[in-house]
């Protein structure tokens, strides 16, 4: 390691004195990163980099990743086509530039570092005691600079973010004049944004595509993207007359070329069959030209989202479409997300259906399991993390699953607004066994059908415990559940096979049992909690003067009180039997939520910011 007092005026930013003090006594000691074949051998095997994404609108930050499972590490590919005077990028929880994990490429004017940092609840930079970013190669490029770097999923540092299944909020910060220290920084004076992906992708193998396979493209065309930050469009189309039933076997995203980073997320739905037409749309999902009677088409075929890659189904099953019974008209959604608010932009994206006439073994099914969108289920306003579940029971699946069980290899979790954290998980005998899915980090602005890293098999007899956690700190009314995109939903969708009649399995509080807390709550408290026949559910919600009491007690009813449950087959009809007044599942195990586990090895770390020496590639 090379003496800091002989790299003459390289102009090395100070830490603080405190930080100085801590981490490096009277040195700082740094790291002359040379583009060598040896230490590019540190990349992953054979520099894949699968996964892409465009960070900011513009297009200037470009995000390639791969995951290494046995390392335990993510490894990043940063291209920056138009570099000012440095950059910062990072994690945060909701994608927020306070409190987040980053690490910072900037210069002084004579030199340019590289350093793992974290930004506190003001957005004041600060150099990192623990450097768990490693810098890997640094190179100019024909397209602009490339930065190699990787960090391991969990590193044990408090200032650390922990890279998990589910959503993962990227942050990122341009910084367009020079800077004489780190600590110099803030991030509230930067053009900064966020992008939402799935990181830890699953290894799952590709199956092959039939000989015979055809594909469909469903797009929006010639859409105006709105210049407003959030916008979600509706496209109605429809499948030619007499199309006989097929198999969906894989589907993947068509993006209009220079939209990427406006093309948030899309979905298929298929409408409803009871219908003999749908009207003919292509408007804002929440117009009010909108024709009611797409709300009907809620039947998920395919959904995408930014990062994702093509979505396949197994080799054994094919997700069926079409012939009798089965509606011609599908809706599709687009989520654009237009943070610059640029005019003047249109679009055709759209998603591309792989089908065959030749069906394959099993039928793919879609099983709901949740809470059912009822008003009896509800969040007390100025809640910061208010859990509700729905579940599945053994009865349920007992009745209504084949004795050699089914199999789910995918799932997509749905809440509104105030949704922050969703969990699925099965039990056996009393027993939690294993998560069928899990988002710590949930935003209902990223929604995609996501492969599960193995099959979770469910049997007769099982309980499937879908929890989820909402915020409601900005609201000042109760958060009743519904329809509506201001009410809240909890929906884990779960695609298995093979097909059973069973197409929802969901529950709710006992409506008698809420009764009662409202009677309690107005007796308690001497005020009017209308209780009377004439009020419906979010009146008397709405009448409720919300304190410690009130909220706890109504947490305390959703963890005891008897549940009615839904156990519906795909006609809505409930399976037989009775399913109001049924008793809470018995857990007497559960499982402990993910912690990081520590590096192996803290050898190859740096112990301050990197001095960057950037080479330009050959050719």
């Amino acid at each position: 390691m090379q003496d800091p007092s002989s790299q003459c005026g390289s102009g090395l930013p100070s830490p603080s004195v405190r930080e100085a003090a801590s981490m490096y006594g009277t040195a700082v000691a740094i790291f002359l990163v040379i583009l060598v074949a040896a230490l590019q051998g540190s990349a992953p095997p054979e520099n894949p980099f699968p996964y892409r994404i465009l960070l900011d609108p513009e297009g200037t930050l470009e995000l390639s990743w791969n995951v290494s499972y046995v390392e335990e590490a993510v490894h990043f590919r940063l291209l920056v086509h138009e570099l000012k005077a440095g950059l910062l990028f990072g994690m945060s929880d909701r994608g927020e530039l306070e409190n987040a994990d980053l690490v910072v490429l900037w210069t002084n004017g004579d030199s340019a570092y590289f350093a793992d940092a974290w930004s506190d609840q003001k957005g004041q930079i600060h150099l990192d005691t623990q450097q768990d970013y490693q810098l890997l190669q640094a190179q100019g490029t024909p397209d602009g600079l490339s930065l190699l770097f990787k960090r391991p999923f969990g590193t044990c540092d408090p200032k650390d973010y922990f890279i998990e299944d589910g959503t993962v909020h990227l942050v990122y910060g341009i910084l367009e004049q020079p800077f004489q220290s780190l600590e110099a920084i803030n991030t509230s004076s930067l053009q900064t944004g966020l992008q939402r992906v799935q990181l830890l992708k699953p290894e799952v193998p590709v199956p092959k595509v039939p000989a015979d396979t055809r594909t469909m493209e469903i797009r929006a065309p010639d859409v105006l993207i709105p210049g407003q930050e959030t916008t979600y469009w509706c496209y109605i189309s429809e499948l030619p007359q007499g199309f006989t039933r097929h198999h969906i076997v894989m589907y993947e995203p068509i993006v209009t070329k220079g939209n990427e980073a406006l093309v948030h997320h899309m979905e298929i739905f298929q409408c409803a069959g009871g219908f003999e037409s749908f009207p003919h749309f292509s408007g804002a999902c929440d117009s009010r030209m909108k024709p009611e009677r797409l709300n009907y088409c809620r039947h998920v075929l395919a959904a995408w989202a930014l990062g994702a890659k093509a979505f396949y189904y197994p080799e054994e099953a094919g997700l069926p479409f079409g012939g009798m019974g089965s509606s011609r008209f599908l809706r599709l959604e687009v989520h654009y997300h237009n943070p610059l608010k640029i005019q003047g932009r249109r679009d055709s994206s759209g998603i591309r259906l792989y089908y065959t006439a030749t069906l394959r073994r099993f039928d793919a099914g879609i099983l709901e399991l949740g809470l059912v969108y009822t008003p009896v289920m509800a969040i007390p306003p100025r809640e910061s993390a208010f859990v509700l579940t729905g579940y599945c029971t053994d009865k349920c699946t007992q009745l209504a699953l084949p004795p050699s069980g089914i199999h789910i290899f995918a799932s997509q979790l749905h809440t509104h607004l105030t949704g922050r954290k969703v969990v699925t998980v099965l039990a056996r005998d009393g027993r939690e066994l294993e998560v069928v899915n899990r988002d710590n980090h949930y935003s209902p602005h990223f929604q995609e059908i996501r492969m599960l890293k193995k099959v979770v098999s469910i049997f007769q007899g099982d309980v499937l415990i879908t929890s989820c956690t909402y915020n409601t700190e900005d609201r000042k009314l109760a958060t009743v559940g519904g329809f509506g995109i201001l009410e809240e939903m909890c929906v884990n969708y779960v695609h298995y096979y093979p097909q059973t009649q069973l197409e929802l399995c969901k529950s709710a509080v006992d409506a008698g049992f809420l009764q009662k807390y409202f009677h309690l709550v107005n007796r308690f408290n001497s005020e009017e909690v209308c209780t009377c026949p004439q009020a419906s559910v979010p009146q008397q919600f709405a009448s409720v003067p919300w304190n410690s009491f009130s909220r706890d007690v109504l947490a305390a009813l959703y963890g005891f009180a008897p549940i009615s449950m839904h156990c519906n087959k795909s006609s809505a009809i409930r399976f037989q039997g009775d399913w109001d007044l049924q008793p809470l599942p018995e857990i007497i195990s559960t499982l402990e939520e993910p912690t990081p586990r520590c590096p192996a090895s803290q050898a190859q770390r740096p112990a301050g910011p990197t001095l960057v020496s950037i080479g330009r590639s050959r050719g």
